[in-house]
């Protein structure tokens, strides 16, 4: 198989009709290291949004059991991509999604803002850094896939088009990002995470290497010291620089999906999909943290 022989496959495919297998192809064979760090960067953007970060701080979920939460958001969402979205393994992962999620007072326009984080993160990350940038049929494909996760999450109002995704996800941030002292717990606890997957000697290059991929809102939000120039420029260019060397490389030709991902550390033994996530606190109905005033989101 040649380099670009993949991307002519995709080409050749109806973007509606075979929007899962294509996104798969994408997902898995030709981009699989950059969906997974633009998804991790989709889901470390929604901390700087208040009401996320605080209610994320409140369950202590991803700043007491940071590398289990990590695991379980990365299994049950790649096991609708390997296995589709029919299914039984597929359904299984939608009915933990949704039973976490609903077992909090989580806003519509919260759920429908992370959401647009995972159609227009890998995208920007991909056409930035990627071996090659996404094709029309690609992101057209990543939008019905996460329009038809955001259909059985029971979001309303979901964007139709990748353009309206795009200008969801930014008027949000732009109206939303904000500081939050438990926000800033939970980005804190992520940023130690991402270090300890490497040696300990690496910690003190990797922490700011992490923040220079992060845009200047970002790390407003979270009162970050930015990067120097010359550090943002240096890590910058060397991701760009990983994404040339790929190119060169022979295409994959086996999958790649997010549980072989080495970063997964929670199951040496295996898991089961339908004990993923989080379960509802035993004997408390309803919403199972305070209901307090957050910056930058309605009164609790």
């Amino acid at each position: 198989m040649k380099r670009f022989e993949r991307l002519e496959r995709i080409r050749r495919m109806d973007p509606y009709r075979d929007a899962s297998e294509i996104y798969r192809l994408s997902a898995a064979y030709e981009f699989p290291w950059d969906f997974t760090r633009s998804l991790e960067l989709a889901l470390y953007r929604t901390y700087a949004v208040p009401s996320i970060g605080w209610l994320l701080a409140e369950t202590a979920e991803l700043t007491e059991r940071t590398q289990k939460r990590y695991d379980d958001t990365s299994l049950l969402l790649d096991a609708i991509v390997e296995h589709g979205f029919g299914s039984e393994r597929g359904r299984t992962a939608i009915r933990r999604i949704n039973q976490m999620h609903r077992s909090y007072d989580i806003s519509d326009e919260d759920m429908r803002y992370v959401l647009c984080t995972f159609v227009v993160m890998p995208r920007r990350w991909i056409d930035a850094y990627g071996w090659r940038r996404m094709s029309s049929h690609e992101v057209v494909a990543s939008v019905l896939h996460y329009r038809t996760l955001g259909r059985h999450m029971g979001i309303k109002d979901i964007p139709e088009t990748y353009e309206e995704f795009e200008t969801c996800l930014d008027t949000y941030e732009a109206s939303h990002f904000a500081w939050d002292e438990n926000a800033r717990r939970v980005s804190d606890a992520t940023l130690d995470l991402m270090v300890s997957w490497y040696p300990r000697p690496l910690a003190p290059l990797l922490r700011p290497a992490i923040l220079s991929l992060l845009d200047d809102p970002l790390l407003r939000a979270f009162r970050y010291t930015p990067p120097s120039a010359a550090t943002r420029a240096w890590v910058r260019r060397a991701v760009r620089l990983r994404g040339r060397a790929v190119r060169l490389l022979p295409p994959r030709r086996a999958p790649h999906f997010a549980r072989q991902n080495w970063e997964i550390k929670s199951y040496p033994n295996g898991y089961r999909i339908a004990e993923l996530g989080t379960r509802p606190v035993p004997g408390v109905r309803g919403c199972p943290v305070r209901h307090l005033e957050v910056p930058g989101s309605e009164a609790r």
